[in-house]
């Protein structure tokens, strides 16, 4: 049975149903269930501020969007985000998505672990922001009801040590390519699970490069 959380439902269209079988069969039921999870606090985000969204859309790529953390869809010398936002782009071409759209749900995913931008951009790239957010950070955790929250953890459980379980997938699908993890947060899972791990230093590339003075 599908869950209905304040007029919030999953798409129905061929498109969304063929994200979820891809998803489902795709991602770790932890990943699957994280990312079902991000599209309702997305779409509840929306609803609370009145800013209409294409649900379609941002299901899309609520779903697709660490689906780059998976092995086969890995490119191996790539931000994980970009083989999501990649994925997802192949996958919606298949089902005629307006250019304009596909771009800007590639963007979403691209940018969802870039702060401070993708909130002043186009609201499915900015709630899918806030949807991750809200599930691995805690951000805005308040503003959603004890019952919006408990009706979206019953039907898409949160492991009992979801924390640390979602750093841990984070680490797996990042550890063989750290330099993709430059200038962003994900830097910060290399450090916290590999002591050894040592990031590229801003200051010391410009100090680097063949620029005289």
């Amino acid at each position: 049975m599908q869950l209905n959380v304040k007029g919030i439902r999953i798409p129905d269209t061929q498109m969304a149903r063929d994200t979820t079988s891809f998803i489902r069969d795709t991602e770790s039921d932890l990943l699957f269930n994280h990312s079902s999870r991000v599209y309702y606090w997305a779409a509840l985000a929306a609803h609370k501020r009145e800013i209409d969204v294409d649900h379609e859309l941002l299901y899309v790529g609520c779903m697709f969007h660490d689906i780059g953390l998976t092995h086969e869809h890995c490119s191996c010398d790539k931000r994980f985000e970009v083989d999501g936002a990649n994925a997802a782009r192949d996958f919606m071409k298949s089902y005629g998505v307006k250019k304009e759209d596909i771009d800007k749900i590639w963007t979403a995913i691209a940018l969802h672990t870039t702060p401070g931008i993708p909130e002043f951009m186009a609201p499915e790239i900015a709630f899918l922001t806030t949807g991750v957010e809200m599930d691995v950070l805690g951000i805005g955790y308040d503003t959603y009801s004890d019952e919006e929250r408990n009706a979206v953890v019953k039907q898409h459980p949160r492991t009992e040590n979801f924390k640390e379980d979602i750093i841990q997938a984070f680490y797996d699908g990042i550890k063989h390519r750290p330099e993709t993890t430059f200038g962003n947060v994900k830097a910060d899972v290399l450090k916290d699970k590999d002591p050894s791990f040592s990031p590229f230093n801003f200051c010391k590339i410009i100090r680097q490069s063949h620029w005289k003075g």
